[in-house]
């Protein structure tokens, strides 16, 4: 069959399949791209000519389309992801923390960044690096750190094992993430004869790993020894689709539920056995529960130094682990007693190991008090009736009461995920989509796509505070145009909360952080607050503006917004400065140890302190 080398990768990718538990699915349902030389005559050719078998998206920022696709990815469990394609030189590096990101959440997309002429014939080509250390080194060999798969295709036929390689990745729970196949795009438009074989139809087989039993019986030795066990619940468990085992397995044995972001909904956030998020930002019922923990069952986590307050949250000297993950790099962590299986077929054993066994009375009457006085703290942060400019976590507090429970959140950086995470009421383990593995300002909007492609029949709200709008907002054009139903709400509290927030704790005076003017006085970015209007610049770009100040206002705003068909946008301002829910753990971030500030060597001593309970899990 003669086709050029992009018509057959597209056609390629057309008929490529995955399956789980007996359902089948398009793996590549569809391709975004921004075009331009480098992939406008070969992949854009290629894509009109079957775009009735390879629909075709238009993004506006060549990052947007990834994070679009790594959160298509994360909706559908990973079992579907979409190809981005992207022009020669900066067109394709803009792709580069979208793979990152993808890499990082372990979600898998497949990027065919743009390359520079494999014949060489019209060196240097625009857009093209010249590097005296080699001839055929390009900007694209950055995709290779962030990715779990690099090939670049010099000729055509090399697209063959390349192409199945790629779908194998894709598709493989332990090493999925960033996939990249670099295009040349002389290569692109090449021609060859290819064998029919390779454009058959594929199913790419995601099985479910079982755990051997004695890593279970090792595991439930463990387990039946603990007095005060605690499970971690991690995006392993959503993925795995075992949150009605887990829940089950925690009923029946008594030990409470604490998750980490991507595992959050997994288990109610009213189940008798939830204390909600664990670590930096997790909530005071888990984070006692994990002081005292003598064994902590990890299921599907990777154990960020988020989840662990980077080595100080679990705090018993003789605590131990046993870890039931897909992936031997997560299930080896913190010298732990290894379950290398999948989240459902795991917890399904260990719950037949247990059989009978619980946890003690008092130990259960613990659990349930401290969740229930966490809950009385939450109500508050909700309620908490902030002058003159609302609380943040009141116009959490509002959207949380007034979504359904399939109702999806999306966020990703600053102040809001600790927020979420200590307060998100969820009960459903789709309905909470915060990144915090890369944690990327600028995913938020560009997520709100992709998750709305992957489940139309959902109500999808991005959060958005103003600094990431102002990264990356342009995919409200892109909502406008395919016709998706988003709603969107904008925080304007004119600076980076989070990050002020954290500066000045370390001793740094919120410097930097603040949207202002520069003072004619001190040279600093401390004068009168810039005179940005978020909302008009949202509405300019097609989306209909809600404009609220106050928290009844935002709530009927919602309510607006819910009931309109089209993308909607909903703006607030709240207060910079909190304020914000009760921390009950730690995060390491260095502060400088020496200074001549005064707030820097305080800052300092406290650093010092919190360092001293740091330590490893050995």
């Amino acid at each position: 069959m003669r086709l050029t080398t992009a018509q057959a990768l597209v056609k390629f990718l057309a008929n490529q399949y995955s399956e789980r538990d007996g359902v089948e699915q398009r793996l590549i349902p569809g391709t975004w791209g921004i075009f331009g030389h480098g992939n406008v005559a070969g992949l854009g050719q290629a894509l009109l000519q079957y775009h009735q078998e390879m629909p075709y998206y238009l993004a506006r920022n060549e990052q947007g389309q990834v994070h679009a696709a790594a959160a298509f990815a994360k909706m559908r469990n990973r079992l579907q992801t979409f190809a981005c394609t992207a022009s020669t030189g900066p067109g394709s590096t803009n792709m580069i923390t979208g793979a990152a990101l993808a890499t990082t959440n372990r979600l898998p997309v497949l990027l065919l960044p743009s390359d520079m002429f494999a014949t060489r014939a019209p060196d240097p080509v625009l857009q093209q690096l010249e590097d005296t250390r080699g001839g055929d080194v390009t900007v694209n060999d950055a995709f290779r750190p962030v990715s779990r798969y690099f090939d670049r295709i010099t000729r055509p036929e090399q697209l063959i094992p390349a192409a199945l390689a790629a779908m194998r990745v894709l598709t493989d729970p332990v090493e999925t993430g960033a996939v990249t196949l670099c295009l040349p795009q002389d290569v692109q438009a090449e021609a060859y004869d290819w064998p029919e074989e390779f454009f058959r139809r594929r199913v790419w087989h995601v099985d479910r790993p079982v755990p051997a039993p004695e890593a279970v019986r090792r595991a439930v030795d463990l387990l039946r020894d603990a007095e005060k066990p605690l499970i971690v619940a991690g995006g392993g468990v959503v993925y795995s689709e075992a949150e009605h085992e887990l829940r089950a397995f925690a009923e029946a044995t008594g030990i409470p539920v604490a998750d980490t972001h991507a595992g959050k909904g997994a288990v109610p956030w009213d189940h008798p056995c939830s204390v909600g998020g664990l670590g930096s930002t997790g909530t005071t019922a888990a984070n006692a529960l994990a002081a005292e923990a003598d064994v902590v069952l990890g299921i599907g986590t990777r154990y960020s130094d988020f989840t662990t307050a980077s080595h100080t949250v679990f705090g018993n000297p003789a605590v131990r682990f046993v870890n039931l993950n897909v992936a031997r790099l997560d299930a080896a962590k913190h010298s732990a007693e290894m379950v290398l299986a999948d989240a459902r077929r795991g917890i399904t054993a260990l719950h037949e190991g247990l059989a009978g066994w619980q946890v003690d009375a008092a130990y259960r009457d613990r659990v349930r008090s401290l969740a229930d006085e966490w809950q009385r703290t939450v109500d508050a942060c909700f309620t908490a009736g902030h002058q003159p400019l609302p609380a943040q976590t009141e116009i959490l507090g509002a959207l949380n009461k007034a979504l359904g429970d399939r109702d999806v959140v999306i966020n990703a950086a600053g102040s809001m995920p600790g927020d979420l995470q200590m307060l998100w009421r969820a009960r459903d383990p789709k309905a909470y989509n915060v990144e915090y593995a890369y944690s990327c300002m600028g995913y938020e909007i560009a997520a709100g796509v992709g998750t709305k492609l992957a489940a139309p029949d959902r109500e999808v709200v991005v959060l958005v505070g103003d600094g990431s709008y102002l990264m990356m907002a342009q995919e409200l054009v892109t909502m406008v145009s395919e016709g998706l139903k988003v709603i969107v709400v904008v925080v304007q509290n004119h600076g980076f909360a989070s990050i002020g927030s954290l500066s000045e704790s370390l001793g740094s005076q919120r410097f930097g952080t603040s949207y202002r003017y520069r003072s004619q006085d001190s040279g600093l970015l401390e004068g009168d607050v810039l005179p940005v209007d978020l909302a008009a610049n949202a509405e300019s770009l097609g989306a209909t503006v809600l404009r609220t100040s106050t928290v009844d206002e935002f709530t009927e705003a919602i309510a607006r917004a819910k009931a309109n068909s089209t993308t909607t946008v909903v703006h607030v301002e709240t207060d910079l400065h909190g304020p914000n829910p009760p921390g009950s753990a730690w995060w390491d971030v260095p502060v400088s140890e020496v200074s001549e500030l005064d707030s820097t060597r305080k800052a300092h001593e406290n650093y010092a302190a919190h360092k001293r309970r740091q330590r490893h899990y050995l």
